[in-house]
């Protein structure tokens, strides 16, 4: 049986840096993985994009595909919008879907395919008004939002850790997500001990098309 296809789709934030650590790992756990990003985050991986291609098994995203051309990623049985930007869940929240991640992700929310997000912010941004509007409101779609207790904290502005931003907890929320859209079925493989104290989380099924809306 083909393993579950998770696509993980960065913006640009540190942690973006980290991604073929996070597929390498995701692929660990039984996902095959189909990584997007947006244009500016493709920019600070280009001369990685070769060995992400390589190391995911698929070609790395971020635009649109032309109409009449195939899909190259597989169906998605999970998607994970992670590092997301300030600008990225704004976007989402608000419908506005000039670039392929985000087109993506607000399409998925009428497809059912399960969506997890966390975010990747400052406490300068959090504090803007549309922030916490837009959490919300992708919540109330179903997306599942890993933001405060048991999720991403932000930092003061200039003192962000990109190492500390929490992989294994956004990968344990992928598994619990494919395991309640499943009814309960097999989700992949998860390690039996993952750092920085990850937990599982649930998501409310919400499905997603490779082209442009």
């Amino acid at each position: 049986m083909a393993p579950p296809v998770l696509y993980l789709l960065g913006s640009a934030a540190p942690p973006v840096l980290q991604a073929g650590t996070v597929v390498e790992e995701a692929r660990r756990r039984g996902w095959d993985v189909c990584l997007g990003l947006t244009p500016t985050a493709a920019d600070w991986l280009e001369d990685q994009l070769p060995q992400l291609e390589q190391t995911s098994g698929h070609p790395v995203r971020s635009r649109y595909k032309r109409p009449g051309r195939p899909d190259v990623w597989p169906p998605a049985s999970v998607a994970l919008v992670a590092p997301a930007t300030f600008n990225t869940l704004n976007q989402w929240a608000l419908g506005l879907t000039d670039k392929f991640v985000v087109g993506f992700a607000a399409e998925a929310i009428g497809k059912g395919i399960p969506l997890v997000t966390m975010p990747c912010v400052n406490a300068a941004y959090a504090r803007h008004p549309q922030f916490p509007r837009s959490l919300a409101t992708l919540r109330d779609a179903g997306v599942r939002v890993l933001y405060g207790e048991g999720g991403f904290v932000p930092n003061p502005p200039g003192r962000g850790r990109p190492d500390s931003y929490p992989w294994p907890l956004a990968l344990e929320a992928a598994s619990a997500a494919l395991d309640t859209a499943d009814g309960g079925g097999a989700a992949p493989h998860t390690a039996a001990a993952d750092p920085a104290g990850a937990r599982h989380a649930r998501c409310v099924p919400g499905r997603t098309e490779h082209g442009r809306p």
